[in-house]
């Protein structure tokens, strides 16, 4: 009898999906933000990534409801955490590409709260 212990699986992240009433602009939103590419795309999903990479999934649902944060009767549903070098330039960039600019800002000097097209909230976010 064997006193080795069984090897785990081998589990890997394939992507982050988001639900969402339509993909294609969600997609493009998070593609130019972050400069990914489509891997994949029909009616109702897209797939944002590279080659070896985890990527973002976009899925439509049909009667989606955006969460309403921070007002927790919608939840969040998913929370992205981007780094930037610089908060001012990086919000702008994103409010450009169709982020809008919720009310609440917990720690405005260090991390900004948006929300994407699709109403997610996502934060930017320097490191020091």
């Amino acid at each position: 009898m064997s006193t080795q212990p069984p090897s785990a699986p081998a589990i890997r992240l394939l992507s982050i999906d988001f639900d969402c009433p339509d993909p294609v602009e969600l997609a493009r939103f998070y593609g130019d933000a972050l400069g990914l590419p489509t891997v994949y795309s029909s009616d109702d999903f897209v797939l944002l990534g590279r080659e070896g990479s985890p990527g973002l999934g976009f899925i439509r649902v049909a009667d989606y409801r955006p969460p309403t944060w921070p007002d927790p009767s919608q939840g969040k549903q998913a929370h992205m955490e981007l780094g930037v070098d610089d908060l001012e330039a990086a919000q702008a960039r994103m409010l450009a590409l169709g982020a809008t600019e919720p009310p609440v800002q917990p720690h405005p000097d260090h991390r900004r709260v948006l929300l994407d097209p699709a109403g997610h909230p996502f934060c930017i976010s320097t490191q020091d």
